[in-house]
């Protein structure tokens, strides 16, 4: 070394490639070459101010330091400069062994196996790696914490030791048991699938250790199919088979399999390799079968079998029905399966019951008959049947959670379903146990801010039981603004009515709550705010607000804030001028309908006349009219007071008699004259006639004993012998009669008769109402008669 260290033109570096242990304190040195001089001394991942260098000679240097971490790679350099070189040497720097937990078993019973937990690493791998010794024998990959050795297994518990060792250190192990109890089986080898049906198969497989069919052993068969595991065990002496039952048909599994003793059981062996096979095919499941009514058309739906319960492709659905009174008539229609065909809609009467039956078809058969009974609505009392409360629900994590009370009316169970509320949709439903009272809805076909309707019936005997109703939303969303599309306002004096059309559930993306009206002025300032909780109102008044212009605006009050906003500009009128509009309106109409009336009254003016001012027909006397038909004289009627009676139209009466004295010729007659005018020309006209008066008329014409005074009035009569002259008095006369002297009067069956040579004359006028339509007067004359008749 010496000759070495003095030929050396470099600094030597001591101890070189030593095994040293982490946490130990080392001083190394460094020799200089002569005639250099020494700078420093360190060892490279250790930092300097840990470093304690000491000068022993000009030549010689040694450093202390405490070792406080492993080399990470190969070793650690120790490096020694000088002024015109380095040098260095490697240090090895480690753990001892810290290997733990040892434990011993067999797996064919002629051999053992032993493993152990590895310590941490000691990073001496290259330079002094563990030496690992099974009972003295060397373990080849003992680093892997693993130990096989060939030795005869007998009955009975022993020590078995594992000793790990390097330059550091030594770790001796040991595990004390009977290794027959410790059987770590082998994984079973050539797995194959006999026998396989619809339903179920027969899995075989080998054994590799002869000792295994002495032992009476468990296995785990393993059973895959989509995404579904299921774990199978059987048990046997020497078990090499397994029958896996409730297979689906026509449905690929992926099968493997491990196995333990059963008596002192340690450890599962690990799983053989796995195989897959394919079940026969075989007849449909019975079909998930629901209804959903449309009016007066029945729907009945039914869930798409999956593969797994189609058991092959669906050929045809077959669908019967018949009236519940009449089973044994039953109608049947046959549906190719085209489309993934789900639905058939029959024309059933509404009143009656039907039992509709539903199976599906593959090449292997019809699948059991599913069954639904369609319930009659009874027209006088299917709303009350039907109409049960409905209540709000609102969803989590995009699902509905569900609960109810029992039914005592749910023999078979519950049936939930569901569809948006606003348009036509694919029903979907679930069905569930008599004795779950609680649901969670979720499927793919849930969406935020879409209202759903779900019901809850009771599955029954016979026809399911509606029981509840629910609507809500999985999410409530924010209404879009402008959800009030025809917002108008009103003035009613100082308030203002802000009314709006009734919203659209398709524009409700939440549950409306209520509506808050905001007045602000023309700065957007909120001046006053008006609000209704009912969500069901279509108007908000502002009340008391002055004459200005303002902006009203709408928004709807939801579980998500107010949103929908909706605005408008408003500007308030004075009350008089809200006058102007009325009173112009109330005039136009006056004047239009004046002016219809006149237009009417002026193009039926002639109808209008006839109707209110009939002509009435003035009176003819002929002489036919005058004479009596026998040539007698018409004896005169006379009526007293007492007597008085209603006279109908125009009477005559007549008598020729040969007057004396002079007065009148023979041809001369007496007549009465009676008029009264009442009513329609063409009807019976009557008055009221009171007693005449009787006055002596003189040959020449005149009146006797009455003045002049008292004939105001002439009417003349024309008549063929001559001409009579009527005169009237103004006032009415006395309503009693007036006796004059001379003058004698009796009653006869025939009337009155003057008694005296002097003929008489009387007159007897009444007048009517001047006020009223029609007035007439009634004249009496009697003219004198001759004596000697």
């Amino acid at each position: 070394m010496e000759t070495r260290i003095e030929n050396s033109k470099r600094p030597q570096v001591f101890p070189w490639d030593r095994v040293l242990k982490v946490g130990s304190r080392v001083t190394f040195c460094c020799i200089l070459p002569a005639g250099q001089i020494f700078n420093k001394m360190y060892l490279m991942g250790y930092n300097d101010s840990n470093m304690n260098t000491t000068k022993i000679s000009n030549q010689t240097y040694t450093l202390t330091v405490p070792l406080k971490q492993a080399s990470k790679d190969s070793c650690t350099n120790v490096i020694c400069e000088t002024n015109t070189s380095n040098n260095g040497a490697c240090a090895y720097i480690g753990y001892p062994p810290g290997d733990r937990d040892l434990q011993c078993e067999t797996q064919n019973l002629e051999s053992v196996e032993c493993h152990w937990t590895v310590g941490r690493n000691t990073h001496l791998l290259l330079k002094n790696p563990t030496v690992y010794q099974l009972l003295g024998s060397l373990c080849e990959n003992g680093s892997m914490g693993r130990c096989k050795m060939e030795v005869k297994v007998d009955v009975g518990e022993r020590n078995w030791t594992l000793t790990a060792q390097n330059n550091l250190g030594k770790v001796e192990l040991s595990d004390y048991a009977d290794l027959t109890k410790r059987v770590h089986m082998i994984a079973p080898k050539g797995m194959t699938v006999s026998s396989v049906n619809a339903r179920n198969v027969t899995l075989e497989w080998e054994w590799t250790v002869q000792q295994y069919n002495n032992l009476n052993i468990t296995c785990q068969v393993k059973v895959s199919h989509g995404e579904r595991n299921t774990i199978r065990e059987s048990f046997g002496v020497g078990l090499d088979f397994s029958v896996l039952n409730d297979l689906i048909p026509h449905w690929t599994y992926n099968v493997t399999v491990r196995c333990g003793t059963t008596q002192h059981f340690w450890k599962w062996s690990d799983w053989s390799t796995s195989i897959n096979f394919l079940t026969k095919s075989d007849v449909p499941d019975a079909l998930d079968v629901w209804m959903q009514l449309k009016g007066t058309q029945t729907i009945i739906i039914w869930k798409i079998p999956l593969a797994n319960q189609s058991h092959g492709d669906i050929k045809i659905y077959e669908v019967t029905w018949a009236k519940t009174t009449e089973r044994e008539r039953q109608e049947r229609v046959k549906l190719k399966n085209e489309h993934r065909l789900s639905s058939a809609q029959l024309s059933l009467d509404t009143t009656l019951d039907y039992l509709v039956t539903v199976t599906a078809w593959n090449i292997n058969g019809s699948s059991s008959p599913s069954t639904i009974t369609i319930p009659g609505l009874n027209p006088e009392s299917s709303d009350s049947v039907e109409r049960v409360d409905t209540s709000w629900i609102i969803g989590s994590n995009g699902c509905f959670n569900l609960s109810w009370s029992s039914s005592p009316t749910a023999s078979c169970g519950y049936i939930v379903d569901w569809c948006p509320t606003i348009k036509e949709c694919k029903m979907e439903w679930l069905k569930m146990h008599p004795n779950e009272t609680n649901a969670r809805i979720c499927s793919k076909s849930l969406n935020d801010g879409v209202r759903y309707s779900l019901s809850l019936y009771a599955c029954t005997q016979g026809a399911p039981v509606l029981l509840e109703r629910r609507e809500g939303y999985v999410s409530e969303k924010r209404i879009e603004d402008g959800l009030f599309k025809s917002l108008e306002w009103k003035q009613r004096d100082s308030d203002v009515e802000v009314s709006w059309d009734p919203i659209d559930l398709r524009q409700q993306s939440a549950f409306i709550q209520g509506y808050v009206l905001y007045c602000l002025d023309n700065n957007n300032k909120i001046i006053i705010s008006f609000h209704s909780d009912n969500p069901e109102a279509t108007n908000l008044t502002a009340r008391n607000l002055n004459i200005s212009s303002y902006t009203f605006t709408m928004k709807a009050q939801t579980a998500v804030g107010e949103c929908g906003t909706t605005s408008t500009t408003v500007t308030l009128n004075s009350l008089t001028d809200n006058l102007v509009k009325p009173v112009i309106i109330c005039l136009v109409t006056v004047f239009s309908l004046l002016s219809l009336i006149t237009i009417l009254c002026y193009r039926h003016w002639t109808c209008i006349k006839q109707k209110v001012y009939p002509s009435i027909p003035k009176p003819v006397l002929t002489d036919e009219w005058l004479t009596s038909p026998d040539g007698k004289s018409c004896r005169p009627l006379c009526m007293d007071q007492s007597e008085a009676d209603i006279v109908d139209v125009s009477e005559l009466h007549c008598n020729s008699v040969a007057l004396e004295n002079g007065y009148v010729s023979q041809e001369n007659m007496f007549f009465v004259f009676s008029q009264t005018v009442k009513g329609y020309y063409n009807q019976p006209l009557k008055k009221y006639i009171p007693s005449p008066l009787t006055y002596p008329i003189t040959a020449n014409g005149s009146q006797l004993g009455l003045p002049s005074s008292l004939f105001k009035s002439r009417s003349v009569f024309p008549n063929p012998s001559y001409d009579l002259i009527i005169q009237s008095r103004d006032h009415q006369s006395n309503s009693g009669p007036e006796l004059h002297e001379g003058t004698h009067i009796h009653r006869s069956s025939s009337g009155y008769q003057p008694q005296t040579t002097a003929e008489t004359f009387t007159v007897n006028q009444t007048t009517e109402d001047p006020e009223s339509p029609m007035s007439g007067v009634s004249t009496y004359i009697l003219l004198p008669q001759s004596a000697s008749k």
